[in-house]
């Protein structure tokens, strides 16, 4: 299964989670460790609901991205003189 995740940049690391498996998250120095550090998080994270009896969870979130056009603010700020 493809489980989404979201990676957000911390001052000296990364942090990753699921949203659709709360409370599994995960951190790394880079981009690969923390995605590398997720993946095995989901994977003891399921292991424990299997044996706690639970069900996985299916993944439902769906990821993409909007083009958003940001004032300069440099223009922003000579517009307001």
């Amino acid at each position: 299964m493809r489980y989404a995740i979201v990676i957000e940049k911390a001052e000296n690391n990364y942090s990753a989670y699921a949203p659709d498996v709360p409370g599994c998250i995960a951190t790394g120095d880079t981009l690969d460790e923390v995605r590398q550090m997720m993946k095995e998080a989901l994977e003891f994270h399921f292991e424990g609901m299997r044996e706690d009896g639970e069900a996985t969870p299916e993944p439902t979130t769906t990821v993409d991205y909007v083009e958003v056009n940001v004032p300069d603010p440099v223009e922003a700020a000579a517009s307001c003189r």
